[in-house]
This record gives structure tokens, sequence and C-alpha cells, in this order.
């Protein structure tokens, strides 16, 4: 008789990876969460969150490339690539401050086309937080445009059907910082947050200092040694990835196309992920 429970359903999440030039290549923004969190407890990760109602046929102010177009990239229909879209912009607000959104009416080519002070909608982001505002609604009062050009698709990963706590499909972003904006980290959900180069990042990881799950240590690698503009230049074939999980002794193991190294660089550092 077969007893392996029934896989939890997925949740379709967006997570945006933040990065700026430095000598070298480029810095993301990294946030741990909190150990008290549900789900993924202490771990490092780009800002990000599951789409909501809020995101679903919004009728939200949008400047640059259309759903359709983001659909045909994700390999998704049109409604929910709006909604991912919706839902990237709308946590990377909430959990970092950065506002890809610019003034209704300009040009996306003009330098006043995008927000230069994001922290003038300080009381916008606590309310987008305990929900009690849309995104949606917040642009339109606001007199903003989404600005969707500001946004690259990089990945897309699917939580293993081992895992019993919840599961994503998640949908990977990139997005260099706005000029004259700032990512802070204010949020509920981590207890740290910084800017950190993906070599250090992963140095960190080898190191025992940080964990990272699969899906942030690959898109980690992706990054490393590149520019702001190589990264937005790339035209990425997305395909689904979602690791198989198993468990050896008191450890889950992820096994993914790259996984015999992330479990090297996992072992150096001692790190593990127990069930």
């Amino acid at each position: 008789m077969n007893t392996t429970p029934e896989p939890l359903p997925t949740r379709p999440a967006a997570t945006v990876m933040l990065i700026r030039d430095v000598p070298g290549g480029v810095k993301t923004f990294l946030m741990r969460r909190h150990s008290k969190m549900e789900f993924a407890p202490g771990t490092m990760v780009f800002p990000g969150g599951g789409v909501d109602d809020r995101d679903r046929n919004a009728d939200i102010a949008w400047a640059g490339p259309a759903p359709d177009w983001w659909a045909q990239r994700f390999g998704i229909d049109t409604e929910l690539a709006a909604a991912l879209v919706c839902a990237a912009a709308r946590e990377t607000f909430e959990e970092s401050g950065v506002l890809f959104a610019g003034p209704a009416g300009q040009s996306l080519s003009s330098p006043d086309g995008i927000v230069r002070d994001a922290s003038v909608y300080a009381d916008a982001r606590r309310a987008l937080d305990d929900r009690t505002l849309s995104f949606a609604d917040f642009l339109r009062s606001e007199n903003l445009v989404l600005r969707s050009d500001l946004l690259r698709p990089w990945a897309n990963w699917v939580t293993p059907e081992a895992e019993r706590t919840r599961r994503y499909d998640t949908y990977f972003f990139v997005g260099a910082l706005p000029e004259g904006q700032r990512a802070d980290g204010e949020n509920t959900e981590s207890d740290s947050a910084g800017w950190s180069t993906p070599q250090a990042a992963i140095d960190d990881f080898e190191a025992g200092r940080c964990f990272l799950l699969p899906p942030t240590w690959t898109q980690l690698d992706s990054l490393a040694g590149h520019t702001v503009a190589e990264v937005l230049a790339v035209e990425r074939q997305i395909v689904p990835v979602q690791p198989h999980l198993e468990i050896q002794g008191d450890n889950w193991i992820f096994e993914f196309f790259d996984s015999d190294r992330y479990h090297q660089a996992r072992e150096k550092g001692g790190m593990g992920w127990r069930h």
C-alpha cells in the first residue's frame, strides 16, 4: 500500500534579484529570513513572496513590456504573467523599499521617468505590507505606472514535492537598482539584510556563515562576475526546475541539474537542511 502523501499544491510566487554595479561585477541585495518563519527559516533570500488576490486581475497602470510578452517568456498564461510582475514590483517595494515605477505620462527613456526617492511613499509601503492597500490603488493615487521594462525574466523553480510545509512555483526576475533609490530591508520577515557580491555570498555558504537553498545558490552563481549591463542583456530560456528531495540521515538532500556542486559547497560549510 502506497503511504506517500499527495504533494501540497503550489502557490505562484515572484522574487527579484536587485543588482548594482561594483568593480569586478555586481552586488545583489539579500535578506536573512527570521528564524521563527514557518518556511525556510534562517535562509538567505532575495526580496519576494507569493502572488495574492491584490495582484490578480488588477487594473494596474503599466509601462513597458505588456503581460503577453511576459507570458511568452515564462511560458504561462497572460493573467498569471500580469499577476507575477505586479507581485514582483509590490514585494520588492514592501521588503526593500525599492520601487520599479515612474510618473504617468513620462517617456520610458526620460531621466524623469523613474522614481528617484521611494522613501516619500513610506506610509503607502506600510499599508501595502499590512494589506490595507493594493499596489494598483497605490500607483493610481500617486499617479505612477509600474515600469515592467526595469525587470527581466530569469528563472522558474518549483518547491520539491516532498516539502510538507508549503510549496511555491517561483518565478525569478532581475532588475537594476534605480538611480537615487536605496534598499533598506526594513520588513517583518527578515532579521538582517544588505548588499553582497554573488561570490561573497557563495563563499559565506561554503564557510558555514549562511545558508542558501538551491534556487538562491544557483542564481547567485549565474550572476557572479557579470556587470549590470551584461545581466540585463541576457535573454534566458526559462525552463521550470523542480528538485527532487530525499532524506539522508537527518538531512534533506536536493537533486537537480547542478546538485553535486551545491552539495560540495554545503558540506564544506557543514550546513544541513534538517527535517
